[in-house]
C-alpha cells in the first residue's frame, strides 16, 4: 500500500493550479476589455459615418447654389461645412454652366471624436 502522504494533492500543487486559473482570467478578462473598446471605436466611427451622410443629404442638388460656410448641429453632433473653388480660375472651362466646388465636411461628436470628409460637387455658375 502507499502512504498517505502521497495520495491527494499537496498544498503547493493546488496554489500553483489556482495560480494558472488567475492568470488564465486575467487574460480573458483583458482579452474582453480590448474587444469592447474596439466595438465603442467603431461604434462611433459608423455613427460619424451616419451622421455625415445625414447631413450630405441635406445639400443643395441639381446645381443649386449653396453658401460658402454652414455650421449646425444634428442629434448633438456639431458639424461644419466649408466651401472652395476646385481649380484655378485659369483651368475652368468658360462655355461650361456649371463649375466644380470643393467641400469639406467636419462631423464632431459630443465624445470629441471628428471625422472629415472632402467630395466635389458642380454648382451653377448663373445662380452663384
Amino acid at each position: 500500500m502507499a502512504p498517505e502522504a502521497e495520495s491527494g494533492f499537496t498544498m503547493i500543487e493546488a496554489v500553483v493550479a489556482l495560480a494558472l486559473v488567475a492568470v488564465l482570467l486575467v487574460a480573458i478578462g483583458s482579452l474582453v476589455a480590448t474587444n469592447s473598446r474596439g466595438v465603442r471605436g467603431l461604434e462611433q466611427h459608423v455613427t460619424l459615418a451616419e451622421t455625415a451622410r445625414l447631413i450630405a443629404t441635406g445639400l443643395p442638388r441639381n446645381g443649386e447654389p449653396m453658401p460658402r460656410n454652414l455650421a449646425g448641429r444634428v442629434g448633438g453632433y456639431r458639424w461644419q461645412m466649408r466651401l472652395s473653388p476646385f481649380l484655378d480660375q485659369d483651368a475652368v472651362v468658360q462655355e461650361s454652366r456649371f463649375t466644380p466646388v470643393r467641400i469639406e465636411l467636419r462631423v464632431r461628436s459630443p465624445s470629441g471624436a471628428v471625422v472629415s470628409l472632402e467630395t466635389v460637387r458642380l454648382q451653377s455658375r448663373d445662380m452663384r
